[in-house]
């Protein structure tokens, strides 16, 4: 059974491995999460979580609202939505159905507040897979 937790500080040395990985890397090659500094912010608008099978950690995802989000990263969009980055940390664990049950659980998360009317994803162009996963999701 997958489960999702906050991530904190104790998992920097695990999410900077994750981010070395070569499916990683492809999914997002310029991103720089920064997490010896983001692990340790909690803003109200933005969830870092941690999937893990029993206690142990498979994967990563960040649910955020975009409209509050500090970035701008996704322009001017309407209130009540969410966006959510996931992913899978290493390859062995690619293809067996975890990042499905991942997404599902981001999404009631998402959904458990019911003003959130749609949520946003943005996977590059060249990430095959990751549109492949999404359009299975519906």
């Amino acid at each position: 059974m997958i489960n999702l937790r906050p991530a904190t500080s104790a998992d920097l040395n695990l999410l900077q491995h994750w981010d070395q990985q070569p499916h990683v890397i492809a999914s997002d090659p310029n991103d720089d999460w920064y997490w010896e500094v983001e692990l340790s912010r909690n803003p109200d608008w933005r969830e870092q979580l941690i999937a893990q099978i029993e206690d142990r950690p498979i994967g990563f995802v960040q649910i955020i609202d975009p409209a509050r989000e500090e970035s701008r990263y996704w322009g001017d969009v309407a209130p009540d939505l969410r966006a959510i980055d996931i992913w899978i940390g290493e390859e062995t664990d690619l293809g067996k159905g975890y990042g499905t049950r991942m997404m599902q659980l981001a999404l009631a998360r998402c959904f458990a507040d019911p003003r959130v009317t749609a949520v946003l994803i943005d996977p590059l162009a060249s990430n095959t897979r990751a549109h492949r996963f999404y359009e299975r999701l519906g």
